[in-house]
């Protein structure tokens, strides 16, 4: 099954695009990406909490780099990322690597990424797909071809799996020199332990940040697009009790909607 999720030919592209990583930027390609009537109904629905525009600009993606995210999920920012890249530059999807201990969920969620691929052709027909995770499957790109590489709300599950050093090393070695990685996390308050940590899915900006600078990265920049300041950060079932999860059912269901999404850091470091 891993062979036929792994599109390994598709790394002749990525490494023939590098000359071209750094052209003038194409705004309105972006917003027509974003923009699309084929975006699923429920995804666009939370543009309002995700700001895809404004994050993919303070991440400075353009339409001629190669770009990795990391374990994509439904592909929420697939469907944006895939089609602007498409033409002139390249999407790497690296989902989870799929063991016989791997939750459930995954696996249905690799077979149903994959599926949305297969689907649409002329949208994904130029995605390339590696896994990332245990035992040993920690190449994403070939060594210093990506010139971005991204990764939303994973932080965490990274680190209840005991895995992040090894994945922001993963993320530090796909990239070329002068490359970014992009993170989008939920921001635990100062000082929360690592315990409340991976229970909640909340994280500390200082330990995102201690896990890149382990690996080489240099801290550069972040923004507040996706702040939000009525997140309490203190309720029972951790950050799955606000939308989209909304772990309470209809318990105060409407108080956690008039919250909103999550409080998430967005922070940007280059690969020196």
């Amino acid at each position: 099954m891993k062979s036929n999720l792994v599109m390994r030919a598709a790394f002749a592209a990525v490494l023939s695009l590098g000359a071209t990583a750094h052209a003038a930027p194409m705004p309105t390609a972006l917003a027509d990406a974003i923009a699309a009537p084929e975006r699923t109904a429920a995804f666009r629905a939370r543009d309002v909490y995700r700001h895809p525009q404004e994050t993919l600009a303070f991440f400075n993606v353009q339409p001629n780099m190669t770009v990795v995210e990391i374990w994509p999920g439904g592909g929420w920012y697939t469907e944006i990322l895939a089609p602007y890249l498409k033409d002139k530059g390249q999407y790497i999807a690296a989902g989870f690597a799929l063991t016989e201990k791997s939750p459930a969920y995954q696996a249905k969620g690799m077979t149903s990424f994959v599926e949305k691929l297969r689907a649409d052709p002329a949208r994904y027909g130029n995605v390339a797909i590696t896994t990332l995770g245990e035992p040993d499957h920690w190449t994403i790109a070939p060594a210093g071809t990506a010139d971005r590489v991204l990764t939303f709300r994973n932080v965490h599950n990274w680190m209840d799996a005991d895995i992040a050093p090894q994945v922001f090393a993963a993320m530090f070695k796909a990239l070329k020199p002068g490359g970014v990685l992009g993170v989008v996390e939920h921001r635990a308050a100062p000082g929360t332990s690592l315990e409340k940590m991976k229970d909640s899915g909340y994280v500390t900006e200082d330990e995102v940040k201690r896990l890149a600078l382990a690996v080489g990265f240099r801290f550069e920049s972040e923004s507040d697009v996706n702040d939000n300041p009525k997140d309490t950060k203190d309720y029972a079932k951790g950050v799955w009790t606000l939308p989209p999860r909304l772990a309470e059912g209809e318990t105060d269901k409407a108080k956690y909607l008039a919250i909103g999404e999550s409080d998430r850091m967005t922070l940007r470091f280059v690969k020196p």
